[in-house]
């Protein structure tokens, strides 16, 4: 039985190889054609766009695995049944339903794969393919070491940090001056976004404003004068107008569906700690240990769509049926995500709805599999 569990296993998760390799060639061509408007900006180059492109394509697989999952053993199972290896298994007394879970077995190696892509490929890749990005296209910007980029606009220095265990989430620093190059304020954010007025939106925002007097500092002591203070500021939320690129911003801010699990663990623990309302952070957890969870079962489906084809002349047509699933399991994925803040869904419903769908669907097909 082992024997027969490593057969089934390479067949499912050679096809899934193969079909994610297929989608991300053609993901590839697809994101290097969106490059096509930013080359030849400052040093960004057909190379540079060539390794953005390279650099963010385990993002994509990571997001696209359950399809690929689903397709791949769509093929591969179908291939073992066409050559009606499948029928001898079943004549040497394997039931369906532990075909099943010989095909959740190699499931859950795709989604262990997927985890380690998801968790601790794709994000470092993608940070680094957003820095080096904006550093060819804007000269302005300078990177200070392992620490930040810097750039200006007018009398504002604005700083963004990198993503770092130090700081995960790149927090933005903002310092302005007056026309005497005296500074006026300085502003922190643990995270920022980019809105279609080309406004940033900050978050967990804190400015400390210096409050100077006209008086001149006592001459006997070098302290300064009574009235002259430091003003503290909070908001959850700050709007800053500039004319700083959005990609400058991108060095630092990330999509909670960007960040790993361990570090949205951490956010979600520390908005908590500040009574700030972590449901954004926690819709976007949830839905990536669903959605890894989800390849388990989208391989088990695969499994009764190839004993029908191995019965009948419509493989072919059960074969696009079990992928118009897989599309519409993504597809309701996003629908619950979408809407989990608009109507106030618990994050849990939204992220495990689907795959808990999914999981009754395969669990009733396979039950009617004879």
């Amino acid at each position: 039985m082992p024997l027969m569990l490593r057969y089934l296993g390479r067949a499912i998760i050679g096809f899934t190889l193969l079909v994610t390799a297929v989608l991300m060639i053609l993901f590839s061509m697809y994101l290097f054609s969106v490059e096509q408007d930013d080359i030849g900006v400052g040093t960004y180059n057909i190379v540079g766009a060539f390794v953005f492109v390279m650099l963010n394509l385990p993002r994509y697989v990571f997001d696209l695995l359950p399809v690929a999952a689903l397709i791949g053993a769509l093929l591969g199972l179908g291939n073992l049944a066409r050559g009606s290896e499948i029928t001898v298994m079943r004549a040497a007394g394997v039931s369906v339903l532990r075909l099943g879970l010989w095909a959740g077995a190699a499931g859950i190696f795709l989604a262990c794969m997927s985890w380690v892509i998801g968790d601790y490929i794709a994000p470092p890749l993608e940070t680094y393919a957003r820095q080096q990005k904006a550093f060819a296209k804007f000269r302005e910007i300078s990177l200070t070491g392992n620490q930040g980029a810097w750039t200006k606009d007018g009398n504002t220095y604005i700083s963004v940090q990198q993503q770092t265990t130090e700081n995960q989430f790149g927090g933005v620093y903002i310092f302005r001056f007056d026309n005497a190059h005296r500074l006026i304020d300085v502003g922190y954010a643990r995270s920022a976004q980019v809105n279609d007025d080309n406004q940033w939106l900050l978050r967990d925002y804190v400015q400390s404003t210096i409050v100077r007097s006209d008086v001149n500092l006592d001459e006997r002591t070098k302290q300064p004068p009574i009235g002259e203070r430091i003003d503290v500021m909070r908001a959850p939320t700050q709007s800053l107008a500039t004319n700083v690129p959005p990609e400058f911003l991108g060095l630092a801010a990330a999509e909670p569906e960007a960040l790993p699990g361990r570090l949205l663990y951490g956010y979600i623990q520390h908005l908590r700690a500040n009574g700030l309302d972590p449901s954004v952070f926690e819709t976007a957890l949830w839905t990536r240990v669903a959605r890894t969870a989800a390849i388990v079962f989208m391989v088990m489906l695969a499994v009764p769509f190839a004993l029908g084809s191995n019965r009948s002349g419509g493989g072919g047509v059960k074969t696009v049926l079990g992928v118009l699933l897989g599309v519409g399991f993504v597809l309701l994925a996003k629908v619950m995500e979408n809407s989990g803040q608009v109507f106030h869904l618990s994050p849990i419903v939204v992220a495990w709805t689907p795959t808990l769908v999914l999981a009754a669907l395969t669990m009733i097909v396979l039950s009617r599999v004879r």
